[in-house]
């Protein structure tokens, strides 16, 4: 007792000693706008955050009035602060948001999504192609994305191939090498103009990757212009084929373009932001609008760490977002004020007009995908319930004392002695994991010994497992009756681990139950999900055996001994 108080003691002086250490710390921060870092006693970071005034912000966290349980647990961890100064609000934020992707503190928010988006690039290089990509490489080619939407970038990439004869081949094309390739297939079948054998002028092929440029960032006016007066060319020239190819790429692009939510068209580059929270997670949608149009909509997932506030949450979901996005717009939509002030951009909060339905179309898309995600979240578990259900019914019916969530099962097979095999079949949760079936041939048996066959495959097999330090099955099941039951007991006597793992034998004639030294057999109902389980078990052994066994005699013959 007197050494726990003594204990006690020198941990309430060591604490109080850090406490005025960081309190000292405290003092000495500066009052400008930045980024500051807890670190715990073993030096990693536990949380980083932005302030408008560093000092003011982190003397909060020492206040004796904190709400939050779990704000005052990583309080009481702080071992030592760092910041760093920045010139503006909006500079913290960039620092904060690209710290916290970095180092992944413990206590901050997180987004859930933190994949690669695609983009779609306009290739620096004579007759430029357009492709998907993950990678952005700074060679002064033209990225238009990220796209959240995997499937609508590949809609958008058959609307411009259909429209537009675009190369895809990966030849480099210059004056030099030009005229030097073979036209593909492509050229053949009507989807390329075949710049590598000269076959379009280069002036005229930009002028089609100009109107993928405009189509990419939602100018389809100019592009629909084009079209139009080009198609009235063909028209008057009376060559009505091409007419009406241009026509039919003019339906695409209205189809194309009505599928986009217009609001209206004096409202341009703006960024769309809502969100709805639930008990420890929030939601947050994001529109993209572009001439009127809607071009992209996205929604993430946060889970408050420390009690974060909507707008604390809305705030960090706008820096990272439009980060992640690469979004350049001047005009941000939000539910409510927020207390951040970004060079060049405005934060409108609407009552009433086209930007307050915005607002209402996002928040209608937030609140989806909250309700879709708290009915998968409180949705039960069928399949996992339903296994519960089967092992515990399991261990009643063949008296075991715990459930057998791995069970291995064994057969033999032979013809007359002839090309002997077993099989090793395993169930995990009462379902087939079919990737750790295994097949053995035998070894040390001649002739049409099943006992002595069914020894040899339980030793190997439970030997290997042993001597790799693999996990051990919680039941064997043996496919015969007494005498194979036997023999695999006899193995597991060899390797000392007859008490350690279950074993029971099924025998075929009455589908009766063996267990080790029990010459009386258990008959388990039909109906019994218990028995329905050891015959599947059973049936697949049966089933991967003979596969095995007749692929071996197939091959035996083909042979001969003078082979």
């Amino acid at each position: 007792m007197a050494y726990l108080n003594l204990v006690n003691l020198i941990l309430l002086v060591f604490m109080k000693n850090n406490k005025n250490i960081l309190f000292g710390i405290v003092s000495k921060l500066p009052t400008n706008p930045g980024v500051y870092q807890f670190f715990d006693i073993n030096d990693s970071i536990i949380y980083i955050g932005k302030a408008k005034n560093i000092k003011k912000r982190v003397s909060s966290y020492f206040n004796k009035n904190i709400a939050s349980s779990k704000t005052r647990i990583m309080v009481s961890k702080i071992n030592d602060i760092k910041f760093i100064v920045v010139d503006t609000e909006q500079d913290a934020l960039l620092l904060e948001n690209n710290l916290i992707k970095k180092f992944k503190p413990r206590y901050n928010v997180m987004l859930k999504d933190d994949k690669t988006y695609p983009w779609i690039c306009i290739k620096n290089e004579p007759f430029p192609r357009v492709f998907i990509t993950r990678d952005v490489v700074k060679d002064g080619s033209e990225y238009f994305g990220p796209y959240t939407s995997v499937r609508l970038v590949r809609v958008i990439m058959s609307l411009l191939k259909s429209l537009f004869k675009i190369r895809t081949c990966k030849h480099l094309l210059s004056s030099e090498n030009i005229k030097r390739f073979k036209p593909c297939l492509e050229y053949h079948i009507g989807n390329c103009y075949a710049p590598c054998i000269d076959n379009i002028a280069e002036y005229q092929y930009k002028v089609q990757i100009n109107n993928i440029k405009n189509i990419l960032k939602g100018n389809l006016s100019s592009v629909t212009d084009y079209m139009k007066n080009l198609m009235n060319e063909y028209s008057e020239k009376m060559e009505f084929e091409k007419a009406y190819d241009i026509k039919y790429k003019l339906d695409n692009l209205e189809k194309f373009k009505s599928k986009s939510v217009i609001v209206n068209s004096s409202i341009n580059n703006i960024d769309v932001f809502s969100i709805s929270s639930h008990e420890r997670l929030a939601f947050v949608n994001f529109l993209k609008v572009v001439n009127g149009s809607i071009i992209q909509a996205h929604t993430v997932e946060l889970k408050r760490v420390l009690d974060e506030t909507d707008k604390e949450l809305l705030l960090f979901s706008i820096i990272d977002i439009r980060n992640k996005l690469k979004s350049t717009s001047r005009e941000i939509i939000i539910p409510f004020e927020i207390d951040i002030n970004m060079e060049n951009v405005k934060f409108v909060v609407p009552k009433i007009g086209d930007k307050q339905k915005l607002l209402d179309l996002s928040t209608r898309n937030c609140l989806y995908y909250k309700q879709e995600k708290i009915k998968t979240l409180s949705k039960p578990n069928k399949s996992a319930s339903r296994s519960n259900r089967i092992l515990e019914t399991m261990s009643k019916d063949l008296r075991l004392g715990f459930e057998p969530k791995r069970i291995e099962c064994f057969d033999n097979s032979n013809i007359q002695g002839e090309y002997p095999v077993a099989s090793c079949v395993v169930f995990i949760n009462a379902k087939p994991a079919k990737r750790e079936y295994r097949y053995f041939n035998i070894k040390t048996v001649e002739g049409p010994n099943d006992y002595a066959s069914m020894e040899e495959v339980i030793y190997r097999r439970y030997k290997r497992l042993s001597d790799e330090n693999k996990e051990l099955p919680h039941l064997i099941v043996i496919d015969g009756g007494k005498g194979q039951l036997r023999s695999a007991l006899n193995a597991l006597e060899r390797l000392n681990l007859r008490g350690e793992i279950a074993i029971i034998s099924i025998a075929k004639r009455l589908e009766e139950i063996y267990f080790p030294g029990d010459s009386t057999p258990l008959y388990i109902n039909k109906n019994s999900e218990t028995l329905k389980v050891i015959q599947h078990l059973r049936d697949e052994a049966h089933r991967f055996g003979i596969t095995f066994h007749r692929n071996k005699r197939s091959k035996g013959m083909i042979t001969s001994e003078l082979d």
